[in-house]
């Protein structure tokens, strides 16, 4: 994983393209000029010490995978949010998971959070599967911007050893 940056784009404009990677995702993805700014804006914000975006990689740094990130949740306040949006062709390899509990780690054990946040769209069992595969458990529904979301927790108190 590296910090995720403007070689980064083409990428994530590629894979954000794919109506299946953004099924359970709102987003500009269809207007190609709302779309590259929201990504470049994104790009762009600084974040506190040791939260962003990271871009995934295979481990020969070759092909770009998808991204994962650890950020102030814009939507609740005092809640750090652990993300992740991987291409299609890279589905069911273990990346996701693997990308994700490398994050959690580092939330935990680098930057000393307390908890982390991952609201999921409740249809989106891939993305459940590896909130649970990394200790997440959910804490049940909540609505943003009108949006039903499944709330997945990690505290760092209940994590497994790893």
């Amino acid at each position: 994983m590296t910090p995720r940056s403007a070689e980064d784009l083409e990428a994530c404009l590629a894979m954000d393209r794919d109506p299946e990677v953004t099924r359970y995702v709102s987003g500009p993805w269809h207007d190609l000029d709302q779309h590259r700014a929201f990504v470049l804006d994104r790009m762009g914000q600084r974040y506190p010490p040791g939260l962003g975006y990271w871009s995934v990689r295979k481990h020969d740094a070759s092909d770009f995978l998808g991204w994962i990130l650890l950020i102030p949740y814009e939507a609740v306040r005092d809640e750090v949010e652990i993300g992740w949006r991987f291409t299609r062709a890279s589905w069911g390899q273990g990346f996701a998971t693997e990308a994700a509990a490398a994050v959690v780690e580092h939330a935990f054990d680098s930057v000393y959070l307390t908890e982390v946040v991952a609201d999921i769209n409740p249809m989106n069992f891939p993305s459940i599967r590896v909130a649970e595969k990394v200790g997440m458990r959910c804490a049940g529904n909540r609505v943003l911007h009108g949006t039903s979301f499944r709330s997945y927790r990690l505290k760092s108190c209940e994590r497994s050893p790893t």
